[in-house]
């Protein structure tokens, strides 16, 4: 079920839910979206489309546009990035059985987390951490990082991220990701279109960002994130720059995961570039 305005004029096509590592309930989450004055949203939980139902359903009700969406974790040339999907067929065989390939992946990589994690006296994570998570097969690190500040490990998730969870850190464990190829082949074949999220949050130099949008670009991939929770305005406008040499079009997302650990609320964003393609005009 999807249904949409004929020009939004709010758009938020990036937010979670506790279905992966939000903090509300889909109903919750859609409420809260159309009280902010979004006319349009995507719930884009981490692999996994458990959530979209409820989400369409209450999204019905209060009179808001709504379309599918998901978040897949990805990894290119070793750097690990998420590719939004929007506007598919949840019903769709290649990309639900990807992703439930993917949550599979994510148990075993929370097991290695925790014994890492004990590895130096720090005991017990993964059974903490599973305290936070609504859908075990979606734990994840924002799981593992609410509990360690629950037993006063770091002063709050971010500082959890920085010392202990992120490349390099003694939390963090590799693990095989979905390629860029495979996420764009999932999302495309199930009438989607592929949006890369947060670009400015990956480490990645000028030259290897253009490299990833040019495959990203070759492989079918439409759009990019240039207004969201945690791009500054230099990250707008650097984004918005490369989007109009590739002529991408562009999205808008909160990345809202709850009221009191998020970059910022749902639909509170700065508006797009007016000369940008938004992204809504490809979403069926």
């Amino acid at each position: 079920m999807q249904t949409k305005p004929v020009i939004p004029t709010n758009f938020d096509f990036h937010s979670h839910s506790a279905v992966s590592d939000g903090f509300l309930p889909p109903r919750e989450v859609a409420r809260r979206a159309a009280a902010n004055g979004v006319d349009l949203w995507a719930l884009t939980d981490h692999d996994t489309l458990g959530g979209l139902a409820e989400a369409a359903a209450t999204a019905a009700e209060v009179g808001m546009g709504f379309v599918n969406g998901v978040e897949i974790s990805i990894e290119w040339r070793n750097t690990p990035i998420h590719i939004v999907g929007l506007g598919f067929d949840a019903q769709h065989p290649g990309l639900s059985g990807g992703l439930e390939a993917l949550r599979l992946g994510r148990v075993e990589r929370a097991q290695r987390m925790s014994d890492a994690l004990a590895a130096i006296a720090i005991p017990g994570v993964l059974e903490g951490a599973m305290r936070y998570a609504g859908n075990p097969d979606l734990i994840s690190r924002a799981h593992f990082a609410r509990y360690m500040v629950e037993i006063g490990i770091a002063r709050d998730v971010p500082g959890v991220f920085q010392h202990y969870l992120t490349p390099g850190k003694p939390g963090y464990v590799d693990h095989r990701w979905a390629s860029l190829e495979e996420a764009i082949g999932w999302i495309n074949a199930a009438g989607g279109v592929a949006v890369v999220a947060h670009p400015g949050r990956y480490k990645m130099s000028g030259g290897d960002m253009r490299r990833f949008l040019d495959d990203f670009k070759d492989l079918g991939g439409q759009g990019v994130e240039v207004t969201c929770g945690s791009h500054s305005p230099d990250h707008i406008m650097h984004f918005a720059r490369l989007v109009r040499h590739y002529a991408f079009h562009a999205s808008r997302g909160s990345d809202f995961h709850g009221p009191t650990e998020s970059y910022v609320d749902l639909g509170k964003l700065p508006q797009l570039p007016e000369d940008l393609k938004p992204i809504w005009r490809l979403v069926r």
